[in-house]
């Protein structure tokens, strides 16, 4: 609750700088009723305590190189919306983006579509507000999204590990649709749908979650700040059952803060995006009593797990981006003791060329394992001209 009453308060001092208290107060109402009624379930979620992992996995170079969430860029990357509805906007009306991932032996692709809707209202004697393309401004702002990440070929053995020869597959499959509406000039709140499906040799899963964001910037972009809350949903359909029934769990609740500065005089943006607050405890429980021994997770060492620390190299024009980003919880769970390796960075470039936006990313995993991801956008009005 306490968590409820500070976000409440905090929207209510945006709400008093855009004057758009009424509409806000709505969303926030609503927001604060979920977080009420998660919190107390949110407690159990983190660290090896809810299923379909893989939700947490980046959709795009962009989110990758940005250490794999942020939530507060609104730049008109499409894949943006997927990490908070609420980053949609004019930018990403009939906007096509594909991308590909390659997690060692894992192929993960994305497909998505956006497209805005509605009229904007006016008074007598004003003009509707267009785009800077001319395009006339649509308050309402859609996409939809098919997310696939597929584990590759593995091969049946028997208890003693003798090989039978015949192999099985197992994939993840995410449906996902947003909206998004602009109250005013400088707020946007969207709300995402998401079926979820896992399909693991003869066994089989389904979960109906949903995402809510918010999205404040002011009018000179120089300060954005997001919110939102993603993976409200539990299992519908479990893997298995147990003596009470299907045994079902919660999706991977995530409560997340984000903010970005850009430097008004130079080509640099910085960002910090604080995730899971729902969530102390980001450590692992060690179930199994072992010889190894288990080394406590400090506050400073925990606070910094729930944070992801990003630097934009970007013109004002923006046709291109270099991103370096550092993610301390990756680092803590992915690095080897006594090797170097570079877990938890990132490293991304993109380009902007006439109707196509061109993004890479790079990311390190273990010491011998990089991720390398790649978008593509096109631009449909371009073709249409």
């Amino acid at each position: 609750m306490q968590i409820s009453f500070f976000f409440r308060n905090f929207v209510r001092f945006i709400c008093a700088s855009v004057k758009s208290d009424r509409y806000i107060v709505r969303f926030v109402v609503l927001f604060s009723v979920l977080l009420a009624t998660l919190s107390a379930r949110g407690q159990y979620v983190g660290s090896g305590t809810s299923t379909f992992a893989f939700l947490d996995l980046p959709v795009s170079a962009r989110q990758n190189a940005l250490g794999g969430e942020n939530i507060s860029i609104r730049d008109g990357e499409l894949s943006s919306a997927f990490a908070n509805p609420a980053l949609l906007g004019s930018l990403t009306h009939n906007i096509v983006q594909i991308g590909y991932a390659y997690y060692g032996s894992n192929h993960f692709g994305s497909v998505m579509y956006g497209y805005n809707f509605g009229e904007s209202k006016r008074l007598a004697g004003e003009r509707i507000s267009s785009t800077a393309d001319g395009r006339p401004e649509r308050p309402n702002y859609f996409a939809v999204g098919v997310h696939y990440l597929d584990y590759g070929t593995m091969r049946y053995a028997e208890s003693s590990g003798e090989l039978t020869g015949a192999t099985f597959g197992a994939r993840d499959i995410l449906l996902e649709a947003a909206y998004a509406r602009q109250l005013g000039q400088m707020f946007v709140v969207g709300v995402a749908v998401k079926p979820v499906m896992s399909f693991y040799e003869s066994y089989s899963s389904f979960a109906l979650g949903a995402d809510v964001g918010a999205h404040f910037q002011m009018k000179d972009s120089t300060l954005q700040i997001g919110l939102a809350l993603k993976n409200i949903g539990w299992q519908l359909k479990g893997f298995h059952s147990d003596e009470s029934g299907q045994h079902l769990e919660m999706l991977p609740l995530n409560l997340e803060l984000g903010i970005n500065y850009r430097v008004k005089h130079a080509p640099l943006r910085f960002s910090l995006t604080i995730h899971n607050i729902q969530n102390w405890d980001l450590g692992y429980s060690r179930l199994n009593e072992t010889e190894l021994p288990v080394k406590e997770v400090g506050v400073f060492d925990m606070m910094m797990r729930h944070t992801i620390w990003a630097i934009d190299i970007v013109p004002k024009s923006e046709k291109f981006y270099f991103t370096l980003s550092y993610n301390h919880r990756r680092r803590m769970e992915f690095n080897l003791q006594d090797q170097r390796s570079l877990a938890g960075f990132a490293a991304g470039v993109g380009l902007r060329i006439k109707m196509l936006r061109i993004g890479f990313a790079m990311s390190q995993m273990s010491k011998s394992n990089f991720t390398y991801q790649a978008s593509i956008s096109l631009d449909v009005n371009s073709l249409m001209r």
